[in-house]
């Protein structure tokens, strides 16, 4: 897995390294075409060519979207469970400066996007108050669909709260995204998960520039080519395991010269909009 990635159209200090000017027409629309190739290349043993998909209900709280744009073009994001009816992902998976999204189908129990699981169509989103297309800040929207039951691969996970910064802590990505820049179909199981260590807001801004990282950014190390990548914008990263499960980050942007190499992943930090997601519940 590797990251989304976003805009960056001021080249001055307060930006250094670049990001996608559009998620969805950049990132969201070509990996929607990419991970439907790959589901065709699923053999009859559930199996990747090349490769193994993630065992169901490894993540039962990770959800996938498939997002409908007003455009009547096809776009991916991920997501996470909080209760029945309720989910959490990133803003710019409903709106990005170039494109909007008409419905999201919220896909759970699957390990697959475009066939298998639980399947909600819904309009029912409400964007952060704050969210700035420009700049990324407050990154964040909870879903509501019609109420589902929870299983063995459907279950909610706890929102973090408290004042932990999680820095040199390994959290856990998860996402339906590509797993390098230059994936094919041979090389990509559907979801995957990376183990990522998280860095200081300091050491991530001096990547980015005080435009994009600020208190409500956690940002994750890009060393070994690791981190979140094209598709896996809206997902979950996680800490702990279990019913300590804490979601402590939604995945946000990176850096739009690729996911390998080595800028910092970024997430809007749960504790920092806590508040906020559970006045949607």
């Amino acid at each position: 897995m590797r990251v989304l990635i976003l805009l960056c159209f001021f080249v001055s200090a307060w930006c250094k390294e670049p990001v996608f000017v559009d998620y969805h027409e950049e990132v969201g629309i070509p990996e929607a075409a990419r991970i439907k190739k790959v589901e065709d290349a699923i053999d009859f043993d559930g199996r990747i060519i090349g490769g193994s998909a993630s065992s169901l209900g490894a993540h039962p709280y990770m959800a996938g979207l498939v997002i409908l744009l007003t455009s009547n073009s096809e776009s991916v994001c991920g997501a996470s469970l909080l209760s029945n009816t309720k989910l959490v992902t990133a803003a710019h998976c409903w709106r990005s400066r170039l494109n909007t999204a008409r419905q999201f189908t919220v896909v759970l129990a699957s390990v697959r996007l475009f066939s298998g699981g639980v399947r909600s169509i819904t309009s029912r989103v409400v964007m952060h108050p704050q969210y700035n297309i420009e700049n990324l800040r407050n990154d964040v929207a909870v879903i509501t669909i019609n109420s589902v039951a929870f299983t063995s691969a459907i279950a909610p996970i706890t929102l973090a709260s408290g004042s932990a910064l999680y820095t040199n802590q390994w959290p856990t990505a998860i996402g339906f995204g590509r797993t390098s820049d230059t994936a094919v179909i041979s090389q990509n199981s559907i979801l995957r998960q990376v183990n990522l260590r998280v860095i200081s807001n300091a050491e991530c801004r001096a990547t980015y520039g005080w435009a994009y990282i600020v208190d409500s950014s956690l940002c994750t190390d890009g060393g070994r080519g690791t981190g979140t990548c094209g598709g896996d914008s809206g997902g979950p990263l996680v800490v702990g395991s279990g019913t300590a499960r804490r979601l402590i980050g939604i995945t946000s942007f990176g850096s739009s010269r690729g996911c390998q190499v080595g800028a910092p992943s970024v997430f809007a930090r749960v504790t920092w909009f806590n508040s906020w997601i559970r006045g949607q519940l």
